[in-house]
């Protein structure tokens, strides 16, 4: 198996770069091509993935987190390589733990391909995978995404719906500077919110 391909980036088009390996050019495809210039040297994480009508396909990541990413969300029934793809693209690896961790299904649901039913079944599927790559290290949460999931969690045990947190970590998050807040400021802002829309 490939783990890492290291070379000189000959050409990139949308979602899809050409590296070199001696003589050999080797396509992969990637979430986003710009992150690869070409004539730079670069060491890609690779995942070989295979299809029974169209044969193999190399998909690279410029991070050993995405690559884990990638293979989570396509353990996913119905979500194949392409959605892997966009997803990263338009979520990023911490946006799509984010949105995992939190229930957010609009957070998810943006990505094109994916609505509300498929992303609620994507939470409902990954959120205790998510947890064990982030116990791993192997996935960090940004330190400004660590107290909004402790106020997610505290709403939960306090038996808000799924859709009430939700849209309180939206409004906590919405507020200047929130994301240097202690838990228990982002807290209080989350339970004023609720209080008021209830």
């Amino acid at each position: 198996m490939i783990q890492t391909l290291s070379g000189a980036i000959l050409s990139q088009k949308k979602q899809s770069i050409s590296i070199s390996m001696g003589p050999i050019g080797i396509e992969c495809m990637v979430p986003d091509e710009s992150l690869f210039p070409v004539g730079s040297q670069k060491t890609i994480y690779t995942h070989l993935h295979w299809n029974q009508e169209q044969g193999p396909s190399l998909y690279g990541f410029a991070a050993e987190a995405d690559k884990g990413i990638f293979l989570l969300s396509t353990s996913c029934s119905g979500v194949g390589p392409r959605l892997g793809l966009a997803i990263l693209a338009d979520l990023g690896a911490s946006g799509f733990i984010e949105a995992v961790q939190t229930g957010n299904e609009k957070m998810l649901s943006q990505v094109s391909g994916i609505g509300i039913k498929k992303a609620e079944q994507m939470i409902v599927q990954l959120k205790h995978k998510v947890q064990q790559m982030i116990d791993a290290g192997v996935t960090p949460v940004p330190k400004d995404q660590m107290h909004f999931q402790t106020v997610s969690d505290a709403l939960k045990a306090l038996n808000y719906s799924r859709s009430e947190v939700t849209q309180a970590i939206e409004y906590v998050r919405s507020q200047p500077a929130n994301d240097t807040q202690s838990f228990d400021k982002l807290m209080r802002q989350a339970l004023s919110y609720l209080s008021k829309t209830i």
